[in-house]
């Protein structure tokens, strides 16, 4: 493959621009309003936290319940005492998640579900120096929160993103397949980690109105899979 800094090198007078462009035509979305922690449902607890950027913080919606956490709940909760909590933030990257989580007072989880890697995809951070961040934020989940099984949920195909234009969408595309890679190499060597490829059609109605976010309609959808794999697996909770 060849050196993503070689493409950067050779690009950037098409690259930047079109990111300049892109970042102050596309329509900033705000993060929904609604609960970010509760309990309830009936049957075993599961202490489930989510964490994230701005997909997991529900961006593209008008409210929690249409977004990942609130599907998810809903779905969760019909199965398990849910005591579930949101951590996410529009804009977030793996380097600022760490900094959330070090300023928080400990609790446990039995489960986290991470959405991350769009920012870190956009920045210029390097797969190896992201990797090493992939790595502190497991030994944190796992050291100060106690969590028994960490969902890696897969970056989104970013080449095929409405709100970005060419070649900007292929160059970013491309390292969201790379980032991906890394994280599925990466969960293979831990056993409390585990890799969830989550796939959308490509269809306008998957999208939000800035052509970037999930839909309530693809939240839907991601939150689907998340929620048969986590009954589908027996994590010890």
């Amino acid at each position: 493959m060849i050196d993503d800094l070689f493409i950067s090198l050779l690009l950037a007078p098409l690259l930047i621009p079109q990111g300049v462009y892109t970042k102050k035509t596309t329509p900033k979305l705000e993060e929904p309003e609604g609960e970010r922690s509760g309990l309830v449902g009936s049957g075993a607890r599961l202490k489930l936290l989510i964490l994230g950027d701005s997909a997991a913080a529900g961006v593209g919606v008008s409210h929690q319940n249409k977004a990942l956490s609130g599907q998810l709940v809903t779905q969760l909760s019909e199965h398990y005492l849910l005591d579930w909590r949101l951590e996410a933030e529009s804009g977030a990257n793996t380097s600022a998640v760490i900094h959330r989580l070090d300023s928080l007072e400990s609790f446990e989880t039995d489960l986290v579900l991470v959405s991350l890697g769009v920012n870190d995809v956009t920045s210029k951070v390097r797969r190896k120096e992201w990797l090493k961040q992939q790595d502190h934020l497991r030994r944190l989940l796992v050291s100060k929160f106690k969590a028994k099984h960490i969902l890696l949920s897969s970056l989104p195909p970013m080449h095929k993103f409405p709100a970005l234009p060419q070649p900007l969408r292929w160059y970013l595309g491309r390292r969201a397949k790379a980032f991906n890679l890394t994280l599925s190499e990466h969960s293979l060597l831990h056993e409390e980690l585990e890799f969830l490829p989550v796939s959308f059609p490509i269809k306008s109605e998957f999208f939000a109105e800035d052509g970037f976010h999930p839909s309530g309609l693809a939240y839907q959808l991601w939150s689907e899979i998340v929620a048969k794999q986590i009954q589908s697996k027996s994590v010890g909770f």
